[in-house]
Formats: structure tokens, sequence, C-alpha cells
């Protein structure tokens, strides 16, 4: 649930940690029913996603899309600031890194498939993505 995502986004840092764990498991609690609770074996509270995060979680969608593209003989690498481009399109403070996949599959999924039908990649070429004036560009 993202009940209480502005308080962890308000209360982030380690040392503020059971601070924020308390007033988000209280607003938990009224927000919900205790016969519903109850039911709950455990509630995880979440540190706030720092930049790393995000960048290790758009690669780890990313290898996905490696994986089919293997199938093809062809391979991907992003840059950094590729990682960084998608990261910041696909985060969002109350979301998290939800909104993630859609802006894989917008800005690297479907342009990338464009340009494979257009023949612009042939098998067993290294597509390499990286940015230019703010957007995903694809190069061999």
């Amino acid at each position: 649930s993202n009940l209480g995502s502005q308080i962890i986004q308000e209360n982030s840092g380690e040392e503020r940690y059971e601070e924020m764990k308390h007033a988000v498991l209280m607003t938990v609690a009224a927000h919900f029913r205790p016969e519903f609770i109850n039911r709950i074996d455990e509630s995880i509270v979440f540190h706030p996603l720092g930049k790393a995060h995000i960048r290790a979680i758009a690669d780890i969608q990313i290898n996905d899309l490696r994986a089919r593209l293997r199938e093809r003989d062809l391979e991907l690498t992003l840059t950094d600031a590729a990682l960084d481009l998608i990261g910041e399109a696909g985060f969002d403070p109350v979301y998290g890194a939800r909104p993630l996949k859609r802006a894989i599959t917008q800005q690297i999924e479907n342009p990338l498939a464009q340009a494979i039908l257009a023949g612009q990649f042939a098998a067993g070429a290294t597509i390499r993505a990286d940015t230019e004036n703010g957007a995903i560009k694809f190069s061999t």
C-alpha cells in the first residue's frame, strides 16, 4: 500500500527510521479495521528509494528486454546517463518505482522495436542506448 508514503518522504534518513515506521503504522491502523490488520502476518516499512536503487531496478527490468533481444541475436547496453534518464522518468515520490516499467516501454522498447523493424540494427549487432538532448538515442 502507499499509505504513509508522504510520511516516508518527509522523514527519510536512517536516524529517523523508527519514528517514521511508527507514524506509518499508525496511519495504517487509522485506515484499516483491526480485524483486517490482525490478518496481516507482517508489515514492512520501506526506506525511500534513492537514485542508485532506481538505477538498479531499471537495470533489472531491462534485463528482460536484453533476454528477448538475445533471442534475435542482438545485444543491448545502456550508459549510466541512459539509466539515469529512465530512472528519472520512471520514478514518482508517491508511487516509487511502479511507473518504471512504463518508462522503459515508452523510451526504450517501443523506439528500439521501431528501429529494428526499420532495419537499423541487424543480427549480431550490439545496440548502445545513450542520451542526446534529453532523449534516448540508439547506436551500434
